[in-house]
């Protein structure tokens, strides 16, 4: 079974956009749940731009379904972690200025500092992944400095898949044999991980047209984390449908 952990980061952008609380962060977020979701996600960046550090305490206590916090490992992040527990702290390496999440770590390069980080966030009973390329020396790295998860960064099978984003179509544009190629390494790596013993979930770009083809052809996900299509979506079909079709027709299991 894999779940679908709804990122508001795109919700969290339209807020501040005027300076108000509307949408209301949490009504979505319980909305969602409502809808379907399995879980929510929340990256805070440092300027705060869309989620904001007091949302993750506000969702905290809030939801009926894990919360899973993305960010990089910071001091300040670190301590928002101890502070909340959420089920789970997902470790990604973008700067601070990053537009979006643009690849994984390297696990052999910052090992000592992640084994840090990871037995920070494990030591205040949170559940640490760690945002990896689908590289098999990398997710034996991730093993080795303990974390219990790792989520595969799917930008560059989705952007193989080349698929334009219309609801009107489910046939994929590139050749199958051409989006075989580029699954296959996500394929190999998520055998790898569980054979690690490591959990494992996946996302960035992945949306209604790729996810049931990622999920038929790479093995034991656990869980996939998205935002940004969702959103864009809705302004089509509406929340309600939207998680329904991420639930349903993308072969992902609801609550």
């Amino acid at each position: 079974m894999t779940f679908l952990s709804v990122n508001l980061n795109k919700v969290a952008l339209l807020r501040n956009s005027r300076g108000r609380n509307y949408p209301d962060l949490l009504q979505v977020a319980q909305d969602c749940i409502r809808f379907g979701a399995d879980g929510i996600t929340l990256h805070p960046r440092p300027d705060e731009r869309h989620a904001r550090r007091q949302d993750v305490r506000d969702l905290k206590d809030a939801l009926s379904v894990a919360l899973n916090v993305e960010g990089y490992p910071s001091e300040d992040f670190l301590r928002l972690i101890e502070e909340t527990r959420p089920a789970q702290c997902t470790l990604v390496p973008d700067a601070p200025n990053a537009i979006t999440s643009d690849h994984g770590w390297d696990t052999h390069a910052h090992r000592q500092f992640l084994f840090e980080m990871v037995g920070r966030i494990q030591a205040a009973g949170v559940r640490a992944s760690l945002f990896c390329d689908p590289d098999l020396d990398m997710i034996e790295g991730a093993r080795e400095i303990g974390a219990d998860r790792i989520e595969l960064y799917t930008e560059a099978f989705a952007s193989a898949f080349s698929q334009p984003l219309t609801l009107s179509s489910n046939a994929p544009a590139a050749s199958e044999a051409h989006i075989l190629a580029a699954v296959e390494p996500y394929a190999r790596a998520a055998a790898y991980a569980h054979e690690l013993g490591l959990g494992i979930n996946a996302g960035h770009d992945l949306n209604l047209l790729n996810l049931r083809f990622f999920l038929a052809h790479v093995p034991h996900i656990h869980e996939v984390s998205i935002g940004h299509a969702i959103v864009t979506d809705a302004l089509y079909l509406g929340l309600e449908e939207t998680i329904r079709q991420y639930v349903k027709e993308a072969g992902v299991r609801g609550a």
